[in-house]
């Protein structure tokens, strides 16, 4: 399970020029990919919309909510959507903002399907670390929280704000730090014709991986609950 170590400290993460863009690109994937903003629809109501067109049968829910996403990260300027959001971080280029977010969305509607409460802050933090797929145990270690389980094992535990806070701006600082690799493999998007359809391909690829963590690190909240018990 999941706890708090006070004898590592933190440190490292909350320093450094680029601590308050890491925490402000969290905050921001959480409420406007979690909570959704100015028409861009919320996880809970991609969730409810899934589970309306697939009645009785959450798992198709699931599978429909993944491919509605693959689809936006692989469409030419979904981001335009989301208004003056995308140049609140101009640290980020606004098509990796975006489909940072619609990625935060897709992994918490999946949870949404599947039984989670996206108003609890821990569960939250732990969406969030659906987005840095293996690193998620590396960035727990560091920002002082053991972790021996699946990422929904956290998210049925309380953790202090203090060490969700740190964890969160370790999960921006890692964001911020894959921006550069995700450009340079963006590159082909300035080649006429097949630069558009590289740039889809990877982003489609991208966001399948983070579906396929955030379905296996968030089962079905019950199964979660009844092994803990």
């Amino acid at each position: 399970m999941f706890g708090s170590k006070k004898s590592q400290q933190p440190a490292p993460l909350d320093k450094g020029p680029l601590g308050g863009t890491a925490l402000s690109l969290a905050q921001h994937l959480l409420t406007v990919g979690i909570d959704g903003k100015a028409g861009f629809d919320s996880a809970e109501e991609i969730a409810q919309a899934a589970l309306r067109d697939h009645p009785g049968d959450p798992e198709r829910a699931v599978d429909a909510i993944v491919s509605q996403h693959r689809k936006l990260a692989g469409a030419a300027g979904f981001v335009t959507g989301l208004g003056g959001f995308v140049t609140m971080i101009v640290a980020l280029p606004a098509n990796v903002l975006g489909f940072y977010v619609l990625s935060t969305r897709m992994a918490a509607a999946i949870a949404a399907v599947r039984g989670y409460n996206l108003r609890d802050e821990t569960t939250r933090t732990a969406l969030l670390l659906t987005l840095v797929g293996a690193d998620s145990d590396d960035l727990l270690k560091k920002a002082g929280v053991v972790s021996t389980g699946r990422l929904a094992n956290l998210a049925t535990r309380q953790l202090p704000p203090t060490a969700l806070m740190v964890v969160n701006k370790a999960v921006g600082f890692r964001l911020i730090s894959q921006v550069s690799d995700k450009l340079l493999t963006k590159l082909g998007k300035g080649i006429p014709f097949a630069g558009g359809v590289i740039g889809a391909g990877i982003d489609a690829f991208l966001i399948t991986r983070t579906a396929k963590v955030a379905k296996k690190e968030f089962p079905p909240a019950a199964r979660v609950l009844q092994q803990g018990s």
